[in-house]
């Protein structure tokens, strides 16, 4: 059968485009979507893991999905949930939006390159996306917003409000799809286990999608449905070739929007002939390291989710031409202090750092056309930068706590579980793969969705921003 559209994948990106898609598409349309993993529902990722040791509970809870890529750089991690949903189903759900200038490194820092798109491009999906998503947020932020967070923000801990009367709006309330009120979800529980919301708080594509959008008549989907390639006749997308349960497969459409993480959009365009010099290239994700506070006679009590906070005092400014920005996260799951009575005389904060994409660092084909390899040979210099002026400066940026002992650990976590670059936006071909609206330079009936089209790598987190921009893509379709 021939098909209107064919999307890959069921995560973020290809769920919020193919929403859009549908909003606007004729009641005649016909639409594929091929997701290579499984439906597993949310109950029973709860009911596999409650039968399990609490240290045997992997945090991607999608199946098994065998061998699905060779990591040629071992000790750097990639995290994703290669089943229904995607890494909706594992994410911890925080979204804050990009700062404006995120979208500006290069006229604005000479670092990096600009995207095609700035920020008031964006923002009005980005409203769209929270409403979906139904999000809890501050009142005030450090960036532009045309319309407030649907839910009120989550209770701060007595440590962020100490922070917060010493930094205002440069210290809020961590924007998050993790519910604050009991609305179109239950509210938060604070348990801490948000990779699997015991009580349904958080937003996943399961419970936002999966009733109404993945029940439309216009829609087929297929499981166990691996793409492998396109088939591309005179730059024009004619459809793709898939394997699912052992057997080669081809389906045919007007319009194919990849919508698989950064390491399988590439890929499939690498195994499909794309020549673009920049597909597969600068693989990337955030930095983040760890750093524990002791307190004299204060306890952080309080605060209502995993993360009750962000910090922006080192996310902006001129300083971004030499060294990298970062976010700051107040994380408030179990963790206590080794003393007799000084339990809760302990801050835990995550320090995230933004990357320069390298080319160096890249996802290619291996000799099995299922299992791509994946070389990532180091951060960047300016994360290195980034660091060590926040080691230099932490006493004087968290002044206003009573601190006895800062303990930072100097090793930064094996992943951030953020895939992105390999298909990077840009004006033209020479500079990247796909334009702003997502649609492949050279073949004009592909869209790339998701993190692989991001430029830059921003401190903050994607899934907001990879949301609003498959909205923004669907809705300039030509």
């Amino acid at each position: 059968m021939h098909y209107d559209l064919i999307v890959v994948g069921t995560g973020f990106a290809s769920s919020f485009f193919l929403k859009k898609y549908l909003e606007k598409a004729a009641p005649t349309v016909r639409v594929l979507v091929l997701e290579r993993g499984e439906y597993i529902p949310h109950q029973q990722r709860l009911q596999d893991a409650r039968s399990k040791p609490l240290g045997e509970v992997s945090y991607v809870s999608g199946g098994q999905a065998g061998v699905t890529y060779k990591n040629n750089t071992p000790e750097k991690a990639w995290i994703f949930d290669p089943s229904f949903g995607g890494s909706s189903n594992c994410w911890t759900g925080c979204t804050p939006r990009f700062m404006p200038n995120d979208f500006a490194l290069k006229s604005k820092y000479n670092v990096g390159i600009d995207w095609p798109i700035q920020y008031n491009d964006i923002e009005p999906y980005y409203c769209e996306t929270e409403d979906i998503m139904a999000i809890s947020g501050p009142e005030q932020t450090p960036y532009p917003m045309s319309k407030k967070y649907p839910q009120p923000a989550h209770e701060l801990s007595t440590v962020d409000k100490v922070l917060q009367r010493a930094y205002g709006e440069l210290y809020i309330s961590q924007p998050t799809a993790r519910s604050s009120i009991s609305n179109k979800r239950n509210k938060c529980c604070t348990s801490a286990i948000c990779h699997l919301c015991p009580v349904e708080a958080k937003f996943t594509i399961e419970n936002g999608f999966k009733k109404d959008l993945y029940n439309d008549s216009r829609l087929e989907i297929q499981y166990g449905a691996q793409v492998i390639q396109l088939d591309i006749q005179q730059n024009i997308v004619k459809g793709v070739q898939y394997r699912q349960q052992g057997k080669d497969k081809q389906a045919t459409a007007d319009l194919v929007a990849l919508g698989a993480n950064a390491i399988f959009n590439a890929h499939i365009l690498l195994n499909s002939g794309d020549t673009n010099v920049h597909t597969g290239k600068n693989l990337s994700e955030q930095v983040g390291y760890y750093g524990y506070f002791d307190l004299k006679d204060f306890q952080n009590v309080g605060g209502s989710s995993i993360i009750t906070a962000n910090g922006f005092m080192l996310y902006d400014g001129a300083f971004r031409s030499e060294r990298a920005a970062c976010i700051i996260e107040s994380h408030n799951d179990v963790f206590i202090r080794y003393e007799q009575g000084k339990w809760r005389n302990i801050a835990k904060f995550k320090f995230v750092f933004e990357d320069i994409p390298q080319a160096i660092n890249v996802v290619e084909r291996s000799t099995d056309p299922v299992v791509p390899q994946l070389t990532y040979k180091a951060h960047s210099d300016y994360v290195a930068k980034g660091y060590n002026h926040l080691k230099s400066n932490i006493e004087t940026l968290f002044g206003s706590l009573p601190i006895e002992n800062i303990y930072l650990d100097d090793k930064y976590q094996p992943s951030e579980a953020h895939i992105l670059g390999t298909a990077r936006m840009s004006k033209d071909a020479t500079s990247g793969v796909v334009d702003h609206n997502l649609v492949h330079h050279q073949y004009r009936n592909l869209l790339v969705l998701g993190g692989s089209s991001f430029p830059t790598i921003t401190p903050s987190n994607p899934s907001l921003t990879i949301a609003a921009l498959s909205l923004r893509a669907a809705d300039h379709l030509q």
